[in-house]
């Protein structure tokens, strides 16, 4: 029932990301007056077509689903070169390299455009995410070392404003691609404000697949441990907790939160500990003992509150909109540097992605919630529309890269160069599918 739960959602975010690329070159050609004989969702043979509009063009779906394709009338093709005079001046390549250059640059763009559409939608309605309010920073970690203290509220990174934890990790994910210091404006928990700067010595030496908030020493900040429930037969109920006690000491030591809490259960197997908490309004000290479970951590059977602080981040309809075109262009920018990265060395080409892991995350954000889910169905519109667009033969950026140089140069490319490259570029993609299927089934097992 997860598998199947996990490629609904695959299909739900990705098919109408397609039909939406192929619509945009479909209705730009058709605004350019060039003949459209066939709009396909899925590769491969045709299984199902139904022909609409005062050109028949026909509407099909194809075997293969993956991708899909507008087919115009285009003189290169014996199969889809006019038969009819009349048709010639709706031939594709016959058109200005303005207009060829306007119908391949729908496609991604109108990928841009749903990002856009939807980051700007979820910004209006607003999105609850956690505070960029910092839990205790461990003693040796690179934050305290700058000098970030726990219970501050970041407001700033690199002067960029900072709202949630998910802004706070963006920006700390941008410098550490850029390589750069990341400076910290902190909003201090008793008043004032401060900077903490990490260098960019230490955040150029993260990957940025892995958690570097982390790494860093950065964690949510949570309120103090409240015991939700008191299961039956456990060391909680045997100590005399109760639903709704609030933990304040362990072993005389102030407990920060509901995850120290916990670690120090854990750490306890067998080990009487005294357990100050608060009860209507009043303290209580009890002696609480962990059992040892099959893996000899402490254990008591009490179900302990985590959850983070959380703020709704809202914005206007024009300040959501700028704000989504701004997300996309960092997004697309950061993906661009990426692959820069994995083309010079500088990142692992582990961080190529395939459609196991993309269908994965699908799943994952799906069953979080419609919020998390058309995050990530933004962020797969972006990724499409900036994977069409690099230079790659076959793909629309490099139709983009030959119709530049026939600007540049007055006269098309000779067709033998076109072919040959087509070729290349075919043979480049399968090796990148490959890649990105064997990094999948590696982080699967």
């Amino acid at each position: 029932m997860t598998m199947l739960y996990t490629v609904l959602a695959f299909v739900l975010a990705l098919g109408p990301l397609i039909i939406i690329h192929e619509l945009g070159h479909y209705l730009v050609a058709r605004a350019c007056n060039v003949k459209v004989l066939r709009f396909s969702v899925g590769m491969g043979r045709v299984v199902w077509s139904r022909r609409f509009g005062p050109d028949q063009t026909e509407w099909a779906l194809s075997a293969l689903p993956l991708g899909g394709y507008v087919k115009m009338l285009d003189a290169r093709d014996p199969e889809t070169a006019p038969t009819d005079e009349k048709d010639l001046e709706r031939e594709f390549t016959r058109q200005s390299v303005w207009k060829r250059i306007a119908i391949v640059a729908a496609g991604p763009l109108a990928n841009f455009l749903v990002a856009i559409g939807l980051m700007a939608m979820l910004y209006m309605h607003g999105v609850d995410e956690p505070s960029a309010r910092l839990r205790e920073v461990p003693a040796a970690s690179e934050a305290a070392k700058a000098g970030v203290r726990g219970g501050d509220t970041v407001v700033a990174v690199n002067g960029n404003a900072v709202r949630s934890w998910s802004e706070l990790r963006w920006q700390i994910v941008h410098a550490t691609v850029d390589k750069s210091d990341a400076r910290l404006d902190l909003r201090g928990q008793h008043g004032g404000t401060y900077s903490a700067t990490l260098p960019a010595s230490v955040i150029g030496q993260l990957d940025v697949e892995s958690d570097v908030m982390n790494t860093l020493g950065l964690d949510l900040w949570r309120p103090q441990p409240r015991i939700d429930k008191v299961l039956p037969d456990g060391a909680g109920q045997r100590a005399g907790l109760q639903d709704g006690d609030v933990v304040l000491r362990l072993q005389g030591e102030p407990v920060t939160d509901g995850i120290a809490f916990i670690e120090a259960v854990r750490a306890a197997p067998g080990k009487a500990l005294a357990v100050e908490v608060q009860r209507g309004g009043r303290p209580l000290t009890l002696s609480l003992t962990p059992e040892a479970d099959a893996n000899g951590r402490g254990v008591i059977k009490a179900m302990v509150a985590q959850a983070p602080e959380m703020v709704t981040v809202t914005s206007g309809p024009f300040e959501a909109i700028a704000r989504g075109a701004e997300r996309t262009w960092e997004t697309s920018v950061m993906t661009l540097k990426m692959i820069w990265k994995m083309i010079t060395g500088e990142a692992s080409w582990k961080n190529v992605t395939g459609p196991i892991t993309i269908a994965d995350y699908a799943g994952q954000t799906a069953r979080i919630g419609l919020v998390s889910y058309l995050q990530f169905i933004a962020f797969i519109s972006i990724s499409l529309g900036v994977m069409n667009l690099l230079p790659i033969p076959v793909l629309d950026g490099g139709h983009l890269l030959y119709y530049s140089l026939e600007v540049l140069t007055g006269r098309p490319l000779p067709a033998h160069v076109v072919e040959f490259t087509q070729r290349a570029g075919v043979g480049l993609l399968f090796m990148l599918m490959a890649l990105a299927v064997f990094n999948d089934l590696v982080r699967l097992l």
